[in-house]
């Protein structure tokens, strides 16, 4: 099935990733763990800045940089940097800088902002001898090759993938032992190859997801990233209001858009806490919107879909969901007859 021939950009580079994935494990993990991606030493903070779902995926470098890797680490939006007056700076930090194209206008314009207070710069992007390539003191490349579709799908899981080999490489340069992690980066490919399988089920999941048009993400922890993933996913391919929050903030008076007919989609990454298990329950029992868990399968909530890939490490189930994100948005935007490589009024640099 992973061989037809495809009718859309997305659909294709949707399916790329396990190749693409396994290329990066090969290129940059090498003998005895060694990560192979040149870095500074001394860091102990840690900034990510990008937009879009570059963002996203800095979202979750920061999540993973602090559980891996055991440092300070926060995200940014690219334009939010620039209206900054000042910016954190001192000889520990590092700025790293996420962008597919290389050429993000406001990222590299915050490039150039943070360099002017001394700090050190890194890059995550798809393309070599890029603007951003060429400014940044340390470099990755994502090696996802062109992505078409504006829907950013294999560029985001290569910058995800560039990031966790990051924190790897920070967690031994003090001394921590990833050997587990390492394994499970490595196990990554063939995971995805088996979320590919989940899309008979990811499609009826899409049928039903069409039929709304007041949708709701939420998520808690690492999982907020792909909410936010999924949200502008569904956005810009479908056209469809969606919004994204923390489980436990939409209950300070975001939950009352569930009064009109809505539709709950829950990202779970992380094991369901009791809080977020008590409210959950209390939007099924108060609003009674249909609830489709995309992640962990649980049995405390009275969900209408809950479509998982038994996995039992976090960072690889993160990979996979991420996936099934990207065939759902796929999914509905087919049903709704879009045109998922050119929507509407959104251009996409791609060279």
């Amino acid at each position: 099935m992973f061989f037809k021939k495809r009718k859309s950009s997305m659909e294709r580079e949707i399916f790329e990733q396990s190749k693409i994935l396994e290329h990066l494990v090969n290129t940059y993990i090498g003998d005895n763990e060694e990560i192979l991606i040149d870095v500074p030493q001394g860091i102990e903070q840690v900034v990510f800045v990008a937009s879009g779902s570059s963002y996203h995926c800095a979202r979750y470098g920061a999540d993973v940089f602090g559980s891996i890797a055991n440092l300070e680490a926060r995200a940014i939006y690219s334009s939010e940097f620039l209206l900054k007056a000042v910016i954190p700076h001192a000889e520990n930090m590092l700025y790293i800088f996420i962008t597919q194209s290389g050429e993000t206008s406001d990222t590299n314009k915050a490039l150039i902002k943070a360099k002017q207070f001394g700090v050190r710069t890194l890059c995550i992007t798809n393309k070599e001898d890029s603007t951003i390539w060429n400014a940044s003191d340390y470099k990755v490349c994502c090696h996802a090759g062109v992505e078409r579709s504006i829907a950013a799908t294999k560029s985001l899981t290569s910058q995800m993938m560039c990031v966790t080999l990051l924190a790897l490489k920070f967690a031994k340069l003090k001394g921590i032992d990833v050997e587990n992690y390492v394994n499970e980066v490595i196990s990554i490919p063939q995971y995805i190859d088996k979320t590919y399988e989940l899309r008979p089920k990811i499609k009826t999941l899409g049928r039903f997801v069409s039929k709304y048009k007041n949708i709701v993400v939420c998520a808690d922890g690492i999982s907020y990233a792909l909410a936010k993933e999924a949200a502008l996913k569904i956005k810009e391919t479908s056209y469809l209001n969606v919004t994204s929050h923390i489980l436990g903030e939409f209950m300070h008076g975001h939950v009352a858009v569930l009064n009109n007919k809505g539709l709950l989609i829950y990202i779970l990454v992380d094991d369901l806490s009791y809080i977020a298990t008590k409210n959950l329950n209390k939007i099924k029992e108060e609003y009674r919107p249909p609830i489709c868990i995309l992640g962990n399968k649980n049995v405390k909530i009275n969900s209408t879909f809950n479509i998982n890939i038994d996995c039992e490490s976090k960072i690889v189930k993160y990979f996979c969901v991420a996936v099934m994100i990207q065939l759902l948005a796929l999914e509905v935007a087919m049903k709704l007859h879009r045109n998922v490589d050119k929507p509407h009024g959104l251009d996409k640099v791609v060279k």
